[in-house]
């Protein structure tokens, strides 16, 4: 395996969640503000370590395996601790209809690539609003500071929500006949 700077940016990612989770347990009043720069930390090295990859033509088999699975669990996480915290079935909802279809285009992807087919489930722009307005939310309701940051984080959430069933629906109409073939 080659370590390349795009793929130690994952690694560090994947190295970030427990302590993701450990400041959303912390029992300080600026813990909320730690979990959610946390997170903010790690959504950037996201966006670069995909970025540098293309750009110094550093892509590797390896890179290519971690980095979804990073975001998921990363995200996962982020929106578990997200239920328990409100511990109410309007947030627990969303997180779980998002945890679920992550699982769903997963194993899409998965399956689509075992026959030849993963550009016909490749990623959308739907798919790119969605993890914005996720993100978005995420750091709002793990940060929380004031009621209006709250709200705008719940919005977020269900716009995301939303966004989630239309690329999940997106994604199954176009493997729609190959899913369906006897």
């Amino acid at each position: 395996m080659q370590f390349n700077i795009p793929t130690c940016l994952t690694l560090f990612r994947v190295a970030m969640i427990p302590f993701f989770v450990l400041a959303f347990y912390l029992p300080f009043h600026w813990a909320p503000f730690a979990c959610a720069l946390i997170f903010v930390i790690a959504a950037i090295t996201d966006w670069f370590d995909g970025y540098l990859a293309r750009r110094l033509k550093q892509t590797t088999r390896f890179g290519a395996f971690l980095d979804p699975v990073a975001d998921k669990v990363m995200v996962a996480i982020a929106l578990l601790l997200v239920a328990e915290y409100f511990h109410a079935w309007w947030i627990t909802l969303p997180a779980a209809t998002m945890i679920a279809r992550e699982i769903i285009i997963s194993a899409l992807r998965e399956w689509m690539a075992e026959i030849g087919k993963r550009n016909s489930v490749a990623v959308s722009w739907i798919g790119k609003v969605k993890t914005t307005a996720q993100m978005l939310s995420l750091v709002a309701l793990l940060w929380r500071p004031v009621e209006w940051v709250e709200a705008v984080g719940v919005v977020a959430l269900y716009i995301a929500a939303v966004l989630t069933f239309w690329s999940m629906f997106q994604y199954l109409s176009a493997a729609r006949n190959d899913l369906l073939e006897p």
